[in-house]
């Protein structure tokens, strides 16, 4: 990462917090009209994650959403975000600056900030929109370490409002209908579950190459990617984490590996290296225009470089993760996530009181911002498959859908902007208690890491609530006794 691309990040969080302090309002002080059709929303963070929040806007929801700001430290993205409002025939946003997001709120009467910034200020812009009087929608993780995740809390006990952590997984019709069989108590109430995470070395390495890379900005993949898998986990089986042990180490995208795999050297980034010909883990930004037009073009701005070297030295997150968790619900949990393997998806078991449920799920190749659907699922490698006590096992018909993360993100935002939505019996929506709890199992992984002991979950973050969860099979169900064996 550039020392240009850090200074200004740094300057991104510290500028706005204090350099229009004064504008700073109370909850809804400013006059808003009696009549108002449309809803006002304002993005903070015009990287690649921003598009699907904006498509949204200007598309499907224009009638019931109008975007109104953007707000980034790059003026080529924010610029960029301008045209897309153009084409689409709507409303062109006004564009700030990263210090000017305090005046952006004023001046756009935003009624809803949506927060896709780099994860590590997810904090910063999450507070103050909570104190600027707005409801907030934010992309996982809320954020990235203990003490951030206290502010957020607090600041939302503050002030009252509206938080939405986006988690797009739970609205994936497979994942949906595994919650439906839990539910249901198709094989009594969950005793343990065993969860293997595998991004392959497209997707997993491009981690690798981003400022995902170093922690400061990411909390690494226990946070930054494994918050999506432990909400999975904490929403299945309507429980919080209680305590955490873990290892984790990097040796796959390392500058050894590189010599081991022929190459004489890592580099800076691949756009400039050497060796990039011969490399098989080369990104090219001029040849994906997707690529080129939100990074390579926009480099001037803030020195952010798209193309990392992936075995380069400075890189300070794990490759190679595994974690132990036991809940409150007395369910215990073993996961595992690994970032250079040959199939991208995942693997999930959980044994229960009346049998076993095991599910597998593959993905398609993604890179980020590649235009590509991200966390499209291979039919073909997706089963779901139910293991009574003592009787025949069966496979169900998996749920399907359509769209980014197994059909998950069209069903999410049908859930965000529609004006009138259904009742939800699996309360897929998630607050900031539900944000927190998915980001506190990777935060007490990374503590484990460094120390080699167990973290108490509880004692990290205080006064976070209990999340909203529907009800489950206990264990003070009665049970059906096994058919005897012949």
């Amino acid at each position: 990462m550039s020392k240009s691309y850090e200074m200004t990040r740094r300057e991104f969080a510290k500028t706005s917090a204090i350099g229009l302090a004064g504008l700073a309002m109370a909850r809804g002080s400013w006059a808003k009209p009696q009549i108002q059709t449309k809803k006002r929303y304002a993005i903070v963070g015009v990287g690649g994650r921003s598009r699907m929040y904006q498509n949204a806007i200007h598309k499907k929801y224009a009638e019931q959403a109008e975007l109104v700001g953007i707000c980034d430290t790059n003026e080529g993205r924010l610029r960029l975000s301008q045209e897309i409002a153009q084409k689409a025939g709507q409303p062109v946003p006004q564009k700030y600056p990263a210090a000017d997001f305090d005046r952006m709120i004023l001046e756009t009467k935003a009624d809803t900030v949506i927060v896709t910034t780099v994860d590590g200020f997810h904090h910063h812009y999450i507070i103050r929109a909570l104190e600027l009087g707005c409801d907030v929608i934010t992309e996982k993780p809320m954020t990235i370490d203990a003490k951030k995740c206290q502010q957020i809390i607090d600041a939302q006990r503050k002030t009252g409002g509206r938080m939405r952590v986006a988690f797009n997984y739970r609205y994936s019709p497979p994942r949906t209908q595994i919650k439906d069989l839990l539910m249901a108590g198709t094989i009594g109430d969950i005793l343990s579950v065993d969860f293997h995470w595998m991004l392959n070395t497209h997707h997993g390495a491009d981690y690798f190459r981003r400022w995902h890379s170093q922690k400061k900005f990411s909390g690494g993949l226990m946070v930054h990617k494994a918050t999506h898998h432990f909400d999975l986990v904490n929403w299945w089986l309507s429980a919080v984490p209680v305590s955490v042990m873990a290892s984790g180490k990097r040796d796959f995208y390392t500058p050894a590996m590189a010599k081991r795999l022929g190459l004489q050297s890592h580099h800076e980034r691949c756009h400039t290296c050497p060796e990039k010909e011969r490399c098989g883990f080369e990104l090219s930004l001029m040849k994906n225009p997707s690529l080129k037009e939100l990074y390579l073009d926009n480099e001037q701005y803030d020195g952010y470089y798209r193309d990392r070297c992936v075995f380069r030295p400075d890189i300070d997150i794990e490759d190679t993760m595994n974690v132990l968790v036991t809940y409150d619900n007395q369910a215990t949990m073993s996961y595992s996530v690994n970032a250079f393997n040959a199939w991208e998806g995942y693997y999930i078991v959980f044994n229960g009181t009346r049998g076993r449920l095991e599910h597998k799920s593959e993905e398609k190749v993604y890179l980020f911002g590649d235009g590509s659907t991200p966390g499209a699922v291979k039919p073909e490698g997706t089963w779901t498959r139910i293991f009574p006590l003592r009787e025949p096992a069966y496979e169900v018909e998996v749920w399907t859908g359509s769209g980014g993360h197994g059909g998950g993100d069209n069903v999410m935002l049908d859930d965000i902007f529609l004006a009138n939505t259904p009742a939800d019996k699996y309360l897929r929506a998630s607050d900031q208690r539900g944000g927190a709890y998915s980001i506190l199992t990777g935060i007490a992984a990374n503590i484990c890491f460094k120390t080699g002991k167990q973290v108490e979950v509880q004692k990290l973050v205080k006064n976070i609530g209990y999340p909203l969860y529907p009800s489950m099979p206990t264990h003070a169900d009665p049970l059906p006794m096994p058919q005897k064996q012949v």
